[in-house]
């Protein structure tokens, strides 16, 4: 099978790129089209152009991750593919509601499913992919594989022919979970202190900005670091219907966060709950 190390952005998927032999290195990257939230360096804007294959406005991810994957790609000295899929903006157009923990399309849609078409046309045959779950995380890796099928393999569906004049869809596999960071005992202060002092910027945190994965202090703390990408996620709420919210459960709205007053600060850990491996290790 070939090997993928899949990027994110983060420490710990970068510390991967760097430490573990691979055939190929795919970073998949989230996208606006709001001009509000316009990445400020145009000649950077065109870098990351060119790369993806399409004009690129912004992120919705903090903007120090293009400048992540640009200096990665020197220190390693090895190409990464960037893909991406529809922005959010899109994505969002022709869902039926906010995504949640339980429909986390967002991650379908703009990770996943840009990452499997670049499979299909490099690779397409069920392939490696290293993801960045460090050797705390055991079950996170868990229920990743509880996803895959009997064969150990992560299946998207597809277009798989043709029915007449309609698309015919299947099951394709494509996706073998690996996890070398918990295999070979990698912790966190391990690929911290691997990265002091390396000519690789990184964000403070991963992930879109807004992810709803994030505790509702931290949405705060980020209103304060990138407003007009918060701003953004609050203007998505309450379109579809009046509950609908990016914390459903709480039936808090980003427009109530975006209010509270600055918080004392009290942590500096990931808040982050996600299990998809694609995101924001």
């Amino acid at each position: 099978m070939k090997l993928v190390n899949c990027l994110s952005g983060g420490k710990t998927s970068s510390y991967i790129a760097a430490n573990y032999k691979s055939d190929h290195n795919v970073f998949a990257l989230v996208r606006t089209n709001d001009v509000k939230c316009i990445f400020p360096d145009k000649k950077i804007r065109q870098i990351v152009s060119d790369k993806l294959g399409l004009e690129f406005i912004g992120t919705l991810e903090d903007d120090m991750i293009i400048y992540t994957m640009l200096d990665l790609e020197q220190y390693i000295g090895k190409k990464i593919s960037w893909v991406t899929g529809k922005t959010f903006d899109k994505v969002l157009d022709t869902a039926g509601t906010l995504p949640d923990p339980l429909r986390r399309f967002c991650t379908t849609q703009m990770k996943l499913v840009p990452m499997f078409k670049w499979w299909q046309r490099n690779i397409n045959k069920p392939a490696k992919f290293n993801l960045g779950f460090r050797a705390n995380e055991k079950r996170r890796a868990k229920r990743t594989l509880e996803k895959t099928n009997k064969n150990g393999l992560l299946e998207m569906k597809a277009i798989i022919g043709k029915r007449k004049t309609q698309n015919k869809w299947g099951l394709i596999e494509w996706q073998k979970p690996v996890f070398p960071l918990i295999k070979d005992n990698v912790f966190k202060d391990t690929i911290v202190e691997f990265w002091k002092n390396k000519p690789v910027r990184f964000a403070w945190m991963n992930n879109c900005v807004g992810c709803f994965h994030k505790h509702p202090l931290l949405i705060k703390k980020m209103h304060n670091k990138h407003p007009n990408k918060i701003e953004w996620f609050a203007s998505k709420e309450k379109i579809k219907h009046e509950k609908d919210v990016w914390y459903k459960s709480k039936n808090l709205s980003f427009s109530d966060i975006i209010k509270w007053d600055n918080q004392i600060e009290l942590f500096d850990n990931e808040f982050n709950e996600c299990d998809s491996g694609y995101c924001g290790l």
